[in-house]
């Protein structure tokens, strides 16, 4: 009786591990000739970031033409998020891997996608939709909780990487949510986003709670 409530989990981990293998090994491919050029991993990270910021000071401008501010907005972010996952892939391909740019790339993560879920919670306050800029400052709390529970996980020698609510997944919901915005789907978006986010918090906590008890992390 208790292996079939962990099946769905087991097949959730799979999943995930094949999309995020596959983006992985995506992405190595496409910086092996950026790996022979001057391009470092952290030029990458700051200009990913820098898009992610633009991205989201665009935002605030949807009165004037939705479907454009909206869309041109989604793009830059996506391109912003493209190039936050080629900087590792980059400092892997190069061996330019250093502690540095791990820790530039972790903070800016947090800089880029906090700048976006502030800009989205300024429409909806302006918008009178109270109860998602709740849900939003909800989001904003979850998303910065994912990968500071995995971090405290690891820094004890345990694993915290479960769950489906990872930064990949953020970004896609995220960017969902601006293209559909001009049809009111932006406040359901980040509903889901922080429904998934706190999710994961639980099950990491869980997690690392159950390697506890066994005395060590899951291989």
């Amino acid at each position: 009786m208790e292996t079939s409530p962990r099946r769905p989990n087991r097949r959730a981990a799979r999943l995930q591990q094949t999309y995020t293998t596959g983006a992985r090994t995506l992405a190595s491919r496409s910086v092996t000739g950026l790996a022979r050029t001057r391009v470092t991993p952290n030029a990458l990270t700051v200009s990913g970031v820098s898009l992610c910021i633009v991205a989201a000071a665009i935002v605030p401008l949807e009165n004037r033409n939705a479907i454009l501010v909206y869309w041109l907005a989604a793009a830059i972010f996506v391109i912003g998020s493209v190039l936050d996952i080629l900087d590792g892939a980059l400092a892997r391909a190069g061996g330019k891997t250093t502690p540095f740019g791990a820790f530039l790339d972790s903070t800016t993560d947090r800089v880029g996608e906090g700048a976006m879920l502030t800009a989205i919670a300024f429409v909806l306050a302006r918008s009178r939709t109270d109860w998602a800029v709740a849900v939003t400052a909800a989001a904003i709390a979850g998303s910065f909780l994912v990968p500071y529970v995995r971090a405290k996980a690891e820094s004890l020698g345990l694993r915290g990487d479960v769950g489906l609510g990872s930064r990949a997944e953020r970004v896609v919901v995220i960017t969902a949510g601006l293209v559909l915005a001009p049809w009111g789907v932006l406040p359901y978006a980040i509903s889901l986003l922080a429904a998934t986010a706190w999710v994961t918090v639980v099950q990491r906590i869980l997690h690392v709670r159950k390697q506890l008890i066994h005395g060590g992390p899951d291989v």
